[in-house]
């Protein structure tokens, strides 16, 4: 089905507010969707359906899917678009406003997040589902590279942040494909890549997770100073009692957070 002549059929208007770029070719569609690992056992929540043409690509290799999407002006292209897939539900609410319990409820079982996420929520979705969510197997996402790059990135370089962090301390997480921005419609002014992010709960023994995000948080409050200045002014630490802390866990005291690994920092957020 040629999803452009179905929006110009229907009269849709893109908004800018939503960040509305679609995507529109079938084959790198389907490819996500098999890298994604969805066969037809497979329950997916899909955020921001869009013209459908992500949505239909997965209901064609899944038991059941179920999309979110915020413009209620996208109801007579979905129906077009969507009208041969009785396993696709779309739910026309904001995802955000609706709580994890709702929408876990709704799934009923062990799934997995697609989507091709507007680049103004990008980080507020993924946060969410990585620190809310008790059902979710994985998240693949279609975002900007920027954004894909600093999650997978590697302690002592530029990329490598409290996301970066936040994320791999609870889930392993690699680019799958990157997209030019030509692939979209309309063509948005940044190239996008999927990022593939397993969820590994297990994968550090962390005593207190939310003293693990309160010390990545603290850590990068201000890039430029040390990470023992940071502790100070997020903790009320004394110079020594941070620089004791470093020592412990054989991190030199000059060194600024880009410089642990994400097993460090798991170390020093037990320690304290």
């Amino acid at each position: 089905m040629n999803v452009k002549s179905v929006l110009k059929e229907k009269n849709f208007i893109f908004k800018k507010s939503l960040g509305q770029n679609f995507l529109t070719d079938e084959t790198l569609l389907g490819s996500v969707v098999d890298r994604a690992g969805v066969n037809e056992n497979s329950t997916v929540l899909e955020i921001g359906v869009g013209a459908g043409t992500l949505t239909s690509e997965i209901a064609k290799r899944c038991k059941k899917v179920y999309g979110f999407e915020v413009d209620t002006n996208l109801k007579p292209v979905l129906e077009k678009t969507l009208g041969e897939y009785q396993n696709a539900q779309i739910i026309f609410k904001d995802v955000m406003k609706v709580t994890m319990s709702e929408i876990e409820d709704m799934l009923g079982s062990e799934y997995i997040l697609v989507a091709n996420l507007p680049y103004y929520i990008t980080t507020p979705i993924i946060m969410r589902f990585i620190e809310e969510a008790k059902n979710c197997k994985a998240i693949v996402i279609t975002i900007q590279k920027e954004v894909a790059e600093r999650i997978v990135a590697k302690e002592k370089t530029a990329d490598y942040g409290s996301i970066t962090v936040s994320i791999n301390a609870v889930a392993d997480s690699e680019i799958i494909e990157y997209i030019g921005r030509e692939k979209f419609y309309p063509s948005p002014n940044v190239d996008s890549a999927v990022v593939k992010i397993t969820l590994n709960k297990d994968k550090f023994k962390i005593n207190d997770l939310q003293a693990f995000r309160t010390l990545v948080k603290n850590s990068f409050a201000m890039r430029r100073k040390t990470l023992v200045n940071n502790l100070m002014k997020g903790y009320g630490y004394s110079r020594e009692k941070c620089e004791e802390l470093l020592t412990s866990i054989s991190v030199p005291v000059t060194a600024r957070g880009e410089e642990l690994s994400v097993e460090q920092f798991v170390e020093l957020s037990n320690l304290i």
